[in-house]
């Protein structure tokens, strides 16, 4: 990122990160969608592996960068004007240019809350190291809460370097202390872990996935463990003012499972930027 050009020309700085924001904003909503993909072919291999079946007949070249964009429905690649980030799909009118088909809504609102998400890490941190990073970890926590509202998976490649790479941020002391970091993972992940086993003594079934587990301690990693209760409190209210709302307007089925992940994501970006603020109001207010 060009921090320099904040100095001299902040409004064209600005607009530099936007676009950098768009970009990546693209690449997630591609992700979005092939990662449970490649994930799940991945998966059928190793058990037909395992069971000692025969492998399944070759399919395609499939990853990140193969095929090449195209429509889901007609599978006719897109144009290099189609791909623009944002502007693509408001040249298309949100439908395919050979078939008419609709594109997902999905993918401008992944691009624009990807740009919005840019231009307020700088914002808020700075244009450097800081804000640079806080902007990477609101990308990934984006990816993972639409993948989770798809799939209802949390991908380790996501999770797991995230978690690292939040440790290793504050070996520099970044956002926390190491300490606070290394305590706040552990401690995050043994706290869902012990959840979840007690939810399933009690109820014989279980309330959520491992994933889940290690988004929480991802979050450890990289606010330390103080503002874990804060982050934990705002996911399982808005979690279950969301779910109540479902069920009560009977858009969905008490017993039908719903992700975490989500309001997890939203959690952990709340505290990362806001979290001691809200801290200290919280505990102002509780002390008159």
């Amino acid at each position: 990122m060009n921090f320099t050009l904040f100095a001299s020309e902040p409004v064209a700085g600005y607009l530099f990160v936007a676009a950098i924001g768009a970009v990546v904003g693209s690449f997630l909503s591609m992700l979005v969608y092939r990662l449970p993909i490649i994930l799940k072919r991945q998966w059928e291999r190793d058990c037909r592996e395992a069971l000692a079946l025969p492998a399944a007949d070759a399919a395609e070249t499939f990853n990140i960068a193969w095929p090449a964009s195209h429509c889901p429905q007609c599978r006719a690649p897109l144009k290099i004007r189609d791909n623009i980030p944002l502007f693509g799909y408001l040249l298309l009118r949100g439908r395919c240019r050979h078939c008419q088909a609709p594109i997902p809504r999905q993918y401008i609102l992944i691009e624009a809350l990807t740009t919005v998400a840019a231009l307020v890490s700088i914002a808020h941190f700075g244009p450097d190291l800081r804000g640079a990073l806080a902007f990477l970890l609101t990308a990934a926590l984006i990816a993972l809460a639409f993948i989770d509202m798809r799939e209802q998976i949390l991908p380790d490649a996501i999770t797991l370097p995230f978690l690292w790479l939040g440790l290793l941020v504050n070996r520099a002391g970044l956002y926390a202390s190491l300490d606070s970091a290394v305590v706040g993972a552990v401690g995050a992940y043994l706290f869902l872990w012990l959840v979840f086993h007690v939810f399933r003594l009690i109820t014989g079934k279980e309330g959520m996935g491992h994933g889940d587990f290690k988004l929480f301690a991802l979050g450890g990693a990289w606010l330390g463990w103080p503002l874990l209760p804060l982050v934990l409190l705002f996911a399982s209210l808005t979690g279950a003012l969301y779910g109540g709302t479902l069920i009560i307007t009977g858009r969905q089925a008490r017993t039908t499972p719903m992700p975490f992940g989500p309001f997890l994501c939203a959690a952990i970006w709340l505290a990362l930027f806001y979290g001691w603020p809200l801290t200290t109001f919280y505990l102002r207010s509780a002390h008159g």
